[in-house]
């Protein structure tokens, strides 16, 4: 059994992950990797969408448990009330502490390792999220993001990944200069700014017995709702929010353009503006007189201010989502159209 400790304090008023007696990752290096996840947790996220996730509804909620080693081990879970903006006096922080409190009190792990959030059509590639898992993963090194995409898992295979910030993207986001020129310097790409951490889920040996049981007992014909090729809505759904993506995408790009613009019109007027002054001080030496006094150059013409590109590359990132749930979608209905065509002459 690994020795449990809380550490100094994590976003959110959450408390530390617990370690193991493993060594110490090294410095640069990912602090997990690999998440193991009860079966009950994974259970009471989807019940938690099912019962207040709407529509486009995120739900999200805490997740508790402790490191061995380099294996983060989620053991339990709590969720997020949902409350609206006429409960003011709702403190998150403080229903957070008293909920790990509770948990304690009844020798239940408490120790904050995470958070989970579900998303709707894979959109969960945002500034918000990302600024969330930088102050979870700032304060507790070894915590993840839980993403459940409910629309996948609907149609048979459970949708569950767990995501961290890169190392490189972790320093970008303590320094806070999103500017070309530093994102450019570290290196940051949409391809690096994710990690995914893979997935275990574990469950004991009574519960594995009692859904060996379950499935000797189901019958074949409640299977083959699985082999409907009705997702046209998904695909659709996907390809709007795509082509919407790709829109935000070229707004941003004729805003970086124009940014280059003014930058290439600014030095032709300071290369101008020194050719007439070095004209105007040749002309008066002639004359016998002074040379007109040196001026920071850099206080007349004021450098326009860089776009942020930490948008643009969110953006690109949620593109990437987006076709590859596509590739899925096209993927798994081939699948399934080999499946039923088998079963179909099988039958016959």
């Amino acid at each position: 059994m690994a020795s449990r400790k809380e550490s100094s304090g994590a976003a959110g008023g959450g408390f530390g992950a617990s370690k193991g007696k493993g060594k110490a990752p090294a410095t640069g290096d990912s602090a997990v990797k690999q998440v193991q996840i009860d079966g009950l947790v994974v259970l009471k996220i989807i019940k938690h969408y099912q019962e207040e996730g709407q529509g486009n509804e995120v739900v999200q909620g805490v997740l508790l448990g402790l490191v061995v080693d380099d294996r983060l081990e989620i053991t339990n879970c709590f969720p997020f009330p949902q409350h609206t903006e006429d409960d003011a006096d709702f403190d998150e922080v403080q229903y957070q502490m008293e909920m790990m409190r509770s948990l304690r009190h009844v020798n239940i792990d408490h120790l904050h390792v995470g958070w989970y959030q579900s998303t709707y059509y894979g959109s969960f590639v945002t500034r918000a999220l990302l600024d969330s898992q930088f102050s979870y993963q700032h304060a507790i090194e070894e915590s993840v993001v839980l993403i459940y995409d409910p629309i996948k898992t609907a149609q048979g295979s459970l949708s569950l990944k767990a995501y961290r910030l890169t190392p490189k993207l972790m320093e970008v986001c303590k320094e806070k200069d999103f500017s070309p020129e530093a994102l450019k310097k570290a290196n940051i790409a949409y391809e690096n700014m994710f990690e995914e951490v893979p997935i275990v889920i574990k469950n004991s040996y009574l519960i594995n017995v009692m859904l060996w049981e379950l499935e000797k007992k189901s019958a074949v014909a409640d299977r083959h709702e699985l082999l409907s090729l009705a997702s046209s809505n998904h695909l659709g759904k996907s390809l709007q929010l795509l082509m919407d993506r790709v829109d935000e995408m070229s707004q941003d790009i004729v805003k970086y353009n124009t940014y280059l613009r003014n930058v290439s019109k600014q030095q032709q007027q300071k290369h101008q503006y020194q050719q007439r002054r070095q004209q105007e001080n040749i002309q008066r030496q002639s004359r016998g007189e002074p040379p007109l006094p040196e001026e920071d150059i850099n206080k007349l013409f004021k450098p326009p201010q860089p776009p942020p590109r930490m948008e643009s590359l969110l953006i690109a990132g949620q593109i990437n989502t987006y076709c590859q749930n596509i590739k899925e979608f096209n993927a798994q209905n081939l699948g399934k159209l080999f499946m039923a065509q088998a079963l179909q002459d099988y039958n016959n």
